[in-house]
């Protein structure tokens, strides 16, 4: 699936669509999975529809022992030894944004 085609919103109701699918494979309703996450019944409904926070998010992927589907999620990032060695070992902690990028002139200037 291409999500960079789908908008936000169509990007949470298919998630929502795809953890209901979850469930529903793990033969459980709403209200199990509510009890045993020890969330609302409305906070397992609003997931499903792709309306929630990620705290139940990781609540309901724990229920469910999907937690490992994360690292497919967003992938750990790793730095490379040659950046390690670029930084003398310091792990970056911030982004430079625009400070440190060259300068671009307008061609239409004179």
């Amino acid at each position: 699936m291409n999500f960079y085609a789908l908008s936000d919103k169509s990007i949470e109701q298919e998630l929502g669509q795809r953890l209901k699918a979850l469930r529903l494979q793990k033969n459980m309703t709403q209200k199990e999975l509510a009890e045993a996450t020890t969330l609302s019944l409305n906070s397992i409904k609003s997931l499903e529809s792709g309306r929630s926070k990620l705290s139940t998010l990781i609540a309901v992927l724990r229920e469910l022992e999907a937690l490992d589907h994360l690292n497919n999620f967003i992938p750990e990032i790793s730095i490379s030894p040659i950046q390690l060695a670029k930084t003398q070992g310091r792990v970056r902690k911030r982004a430079s944004g625009d400070r440190l990028k060259p300068e671009q002139k307008d061609e239409a200037e004179w």
